[in-house]
């Protein structure tokens, strides 16, 4: 008998939303710090975030599920103690940017809460 071992890899798309634009046209907008929303394909899932860490194989990202995002929003709104997750998804990326009239994620946290989107997802303890 022979034992097999298996290993899924599950695809996502990153999506991000940031406060400066990248300052050359050969620097990333995928960087340290760039707020971004993963669609996981399988299950079918979206999680909003800063980017932690950027590899070829996937990203690190600090945040929330988008299925708890008003709630973390309430959260944070009333002074409720709440802290973001760290996950690693592997990775398809791209930007998060308002559609039209449709704010983004960081302009409805920002809206909501009266706090910059970077101060909340930081996990950075003097950030």
């Amino acid at each position: 008998m022979r034992a097999v071992c298996q290993i899924c890899l599950v695809a996502a798309t990153i999506c991000f939303v940031t406060a400066s634009a990248p300052t050359s046209s050969t620097e990333s907008p995928f960087r340290f710090g760039a707020i971004v929303v993963v669609t996981l394909s399988s299950p079918r899932e979206k999680f909003w975030g800063a980017i932690l860490s950027l590899k070829p194989e996937g990203v690190s990202v600090a945040g929330v599920d988008l299925a708890s995002f008003d709630e973390f929003l309430h959260l944070l709104k009333a002074g409720e103690p709440c802290s973001p997750r760290i996950v690693f998804f592997p990775l398809r990326i791209e930007l998060d940017l308002p559609e039209g009239d449709v704010p983004s994620l960081s302009q409805r946290l920002a809206a909501k809460t009266g706090l910059e989107v970077q101060q909340v997802l930081s996990t950075r303890e003097n950030a």
